[in-house]
């Protein structure tokens, strides 16, 4: 799954897909399509990431009480 990075707008392909759909899991390992070549995998925070088309990730994924409103 290729995701993009928010503050420069980098393609980056998610490693795990596990990673990013856990709640409890605030960083994802990504690899990071910005040249020719891909990078090397880093660990980056969730909240840094959008999709390609610029739609925010689902809460879903990022908080893990999303259903909880106090």
């Amino acid at each position: 799954m290729f995701l993009k990075n928010a503050a420069n707008g980098d393609l980056a392909q998610v490693l795990h897909l596990s990673e990013i759909t856990d709640p409890n899991s605030t960083t994802v390992t990504v690899r990071f399509h910005a040249g020719e070549e891909a990078g090397d995998p880093v660990s980056i925070k969730k909240s840094g990431l959008t999709f390609p088309s610029g739609e925010a990730l689902p809460k879903c994924w990022l908080d893990p009480h999303y259903r909880i409103s106090f």
